[in-house]
């Protein structure tokens, strides 16, 4: 048989992605539709004859009070660029600073700044009006201090976000011990439990998240954010746990599911956080007090839940602090960043980032649980997934 030149093996092996033929290929249909759009927007359809106004959309996404001052920050969420012309402060003509400008285009923020010597504990109501005659509102039903970051800030924030977090996981999991010594039962009761407990929690989760998602502007899409933040998560988790797979019924198996929880949980809790520190940065200390003692409250539980799959080993005291910083630890991170910066965006990403792990958590302890009873559906376990379902119902209604 005749062997191929040297020089025709050198063309037939050339790599494809070195011809011209093979970028022209790839560019062309990107090239013809940026044509397209481009002769659609310059011509349009040749059925409006005059454009219409453009639909204006300002959201205020972020108010801080400070002394003889409010300081807001706005974003353009409209189709075009919008000119700010005045601004009205309880129903008088205020003179305002606009940083860039008051000309806002398309997504771009404008940092307003009034210098207006606001009363605490008073109802104060802002008005932009534009160019066009277009009017938005946004009121502040009691005017407080913003928090602001400095160290005492910083620290304190951070403590609220310990006690929610890490002591109520730290204080669960000393249940390890007890559930250790109890009969032989106790771990299918546990985990269905923690299933429970889980399960409540994505309900939660879910929910919190849409409603963040229909307070978002719509130019930022919440809801498909919230749904494919979850799907994302979920895949991640199911990508991580099949490269490391490990038997569940082995040591090193039940520690991984451990800490499978403690992300799921961790998540939720980053969630906790960034309520507990937006509640005080728009002024509601109340609430955001009552959110520490509820959340902290509510908390205790997972700790147990988090113990359940370690019920047939004995972790070291390291595993234990580890457990604790992924669990709670994103409870501090979330309320610095709820009270000083703005937080609407992420917290719906987070939310549904929080409802994918806890989601991939409940697939992986059901398996476990199946593998430690002799039927899924046995009282011990429906009582156990009734029970966990109650104590987060339950410690729930503690927070406002």
């Amino acid at each position: 048989m005749a062997q191929m030149p040297e020089q025709d093996r050198g063309k037939r092996e050339r790599p494809a992605y070195r011809s011209a033929g093979f970028w022209l290929g790839g560019l062309m249909p990107l090239a013809l539709l940026a044509g397209l759009i481009a002769l659609f927007a310059w011509g349009g359809s040749g059925l409006i004859e005059a454009p219409a106004a453009p639909v204006e959309e300002v959201a205020f996404e972020r108010v801080t009070l400070q002394p003889h001052n409010i300081n807001i920050t706005l974003r353009n969420t409209g189709p075009a660029a919008l000119i700010v012309a005045q601004v009205i402060v309880d129903d008088a003509v205020w003179p305002a600073r606009f940083a860039p400008s008051a000309t806002i285009g398309r997504l771009a923020t404008a940092n307003l700044d009034l210098g207006y010597p606001w009363v605490a504990g008073e109802r104060h109501e802002i008005k932009l009006v534009t160019t066009n005659g277009v009017i938005f509102i946004h009121e502040i039903p009691v005017a407080a201090m913003s928090p602001t970051a400095d160290s005492r800030s910083v620290i304190g924030f951070g403590v609220m976000g310990l006690y929610v977090g890490i002591v109520p996981i730290g204080l669960g999991l000393l249940w390890f011990p007890f559930l250790k010594r109890t009969g032989k039962g106790t771990l299918s009761f546990v985990l269905a439990l923690t299933v429970g407990l889980l399960a409540f929690l994505l309900v939660d989760t879910v929910v919190e998240g849409l409603e963040m998602a229909a307070e978002l502007p719509g130019v930022f899409r919440g809801f498909p954010l919230l749904i494919l933040g979850g799907v994302l998560a979920l895949m991640v988790l199911v990508a991580i746990g099949g490269r490391g797979q490990s038997d569940l019924g082995g040591s090193a198996g039940r520690l991984r599911l451990a800490y499978l929880i403690a992300t799921g949980i961790g998540l939720h809790n980053l969630g906790e956080g960034l309520a507990i520190g937006s509640a005080f940065a728009i002024g509601q200390a109340s609430l955001g007090t009552f959110l520490v003692i509820g959340f902290t409250l509510h908390n205790i539980t997972e700790g147990v839940g988090i113990a359940a799959p370690m019920l047939k080993d004995r972790p070291g005291l390291g595993h234990f602090l580890r457990l604790m910083v992924v669990a709670g630890g994103p409870a501090i991170i979330g309320t610095w960043v709820g009270a000083f910066a703005q937080a609407s965006f992420l917290t719906v990403i987070f939310f549904g980032i929080g409802a994918g792990a806890i989601a991939q958590v409940i697939y992986e302890v059901g398996k476990l649980l199946l593998k430690e009873s002799d039927r899924a559906g046995n009282w011990l376990n429906v009582s156990g997934f009734a029970a966990g379902v109650a104590v987060m119902y339950l410690t729930a209604l503690l927070v406002p």
